[in-house]
């Protein structure tokens, strides 16, 4: 028995029917499966949070946010880089505070030892915010200077203390 071939045409439609397939795969994909999936805060219903994500730059150490899932987040680097606004306020620590062009952050020191991930919580703003850096490359101080003018909108009520100010 034989088979007669394909026609020029018929290959011809069986190979566009197979591009656009792949072609949809594709953008569904993208448009239902690429977004970043970021655990909220448990205060991210706070308005405050809202304008924090508004204000978020488009690039944080030169990488293109993310469309995420979860409220009161932000993500860049298909997540390497995360904020979450409305976690839970840091009581006093003696973790390292730095003051970031007029923010106070506080740096989870175990974390960081542990696993390399750096993890800054402002300190004295409610809600406060959190900034999540994974990846021996980039810095986290540089992290938090691309995002300090979003949160600087959450006024600061108490500030970290040097040793000088308790002595």
């Amino acid at each position: 028995m034989r088979f007669r071939s394909w026609s020029k045409k018929a290959r011809l439609i069986s190979g566009v029917c197979v591009v656009a397939g792949i072609a949809a795969a594709v953008a569904s994909y993208f448009l239902f499966f690429s977004k970043v999936s970021v655990e909220p805060g448990p205060f991210a219903d706070n308005p405050k949070c809202s304008d924090v994500i508004s204000r978020a730059p488009e690039t944080v150490l030169h990488k293109q946010r993310d469309d995420v899932t979860g409220d009161g987040v932000a993500a860049w680097g298909d997540g390497s880089v995360v904020l979450r606004c409305g976690v839970t306020p840091l009581r006093p620590t003696t973790n390292l505070c730095v003051d970031v062009n007029g923010v106070d952050w506080v740096l989870d020191e175990k974390r960081a030892q542990k696993d390399g991930v750096q993890v800054l919580t402002t300190y004295g703003r409610t809600p406060a915010v959190e900034i999540t850096v994974e990846g021996d490359g980039p810095k986290a101080g540089d992290a938090l200077v691309d995002v300090n003018r979003a949160v600087r909108g959450i006024p600061q009520k108490s500030k970290c203390l040097s040793l000088s100010d308790t002595l």
